[in-house]
């Protein structure tokens, strides 16, 4: 019980520390969300089913990957430069409290957007969404691999770089990430990098989700994803823990 009122207690100091943040940040989620689903079709003269499934199923992928990789680091590097980081390590709580409730707030914050461009892309387009019973663990899946990646390296480094990482991760993941078209037509090098990265998988394991009829997923993205979760958790966990 004790554990579910620190919880409960970090959940609450920390959602209306940023209330009106978070808010304005769901708001320009669902606009990026729906920008995907529909403005990049505006790049193509006749886009096909399939083009237009792969930035269905593409547009929630992204959305997670840029709270979790993207806007997370910021907020942790505002947080390390005006000192609140600090006082957050003085809370008499476990630091897999802290993290665990912060996280709760962030994958609250995606769901607007992801149901929204869901809903676009089906009623606009009708892709051929083939949901598959593995929607919601693929969902927290790849949230907590995105969270936990974007917690590791965001706490591992000075807020400079981990600012620096969080906007090479954004310009990679829109152009030379397999989330929005097929990975062969990508070079062979960057193929290879993509097994060891975590981007392909989620995007693997999110098509494999909202359109089973048409894409599957390995055992490997899932493997994949659980190493690169407990990697981030894990180091972020260990960095909180320092004196």
């Amino acid at each position: 019980m004790n554990i579910l009122s620190n919880f409960k207690y970090v959940f609450q100091m920390q959602f209306f520390r940023n209330i009106g943040f978070f808010i304005f940040f769901a708001l320009i989620q669902i606009l990026i969300s729906i920008g995907i689903v529909i403005g990049f079709t505006y790049m193509m003269p006749d886009p096909s089913i399939s083009t237009i499934l792969y930035l269905a199923t593409g547009a929630p992928t992204l959305i997670l990957i840029i709270t979790g990789m993207v806007i997370l680091p910021q907020q942790i590097g505002t947080s390390k430069a005006d000192g609140y980081l600090e006082f957050v390590r003085s809370w008499p709580v476990k630091r897999s409290v802290i993290l665990a409730a912060d996280t709760a707030i962030w994958i609250l914050i995606t769901v607007p957007a992801i149901a929204v461009s869901s809903l676009v892309a089906h009623f606009i387009f009708d892709p051929g969404y083939a949901m598959s019973w593995t929607v919601v663990p693929a969902f927290f899946l790849i949230a907590l691999t995105s969270i936990g990646v974007g917690y590791g390296f965001s706490y591992l480094l000075p807020p400079e770089l981990s600012l620096g990482v969080s906007q090479i991760v954004i310009f990679g993941a829109l152009m030379f990430s397999p989330i929005n078209f097929p990975m062969e037509r990508l070079p062979e090098w960057l193929q290879n990098l993509h097994v060891f990265l975590p981007l392909h998988s989620m995007s693997e394991v999110m098509r494999a989700s909202l359109s089973s009829t048409y894409f599957s997923a390995t055992t490997g993205n899932y493997i994949n994803l659980i190493i690169w979760c407990i990697l981030g958790y894990g180091g972020a966990i260990f960095i909180l823990n320092k004196k």
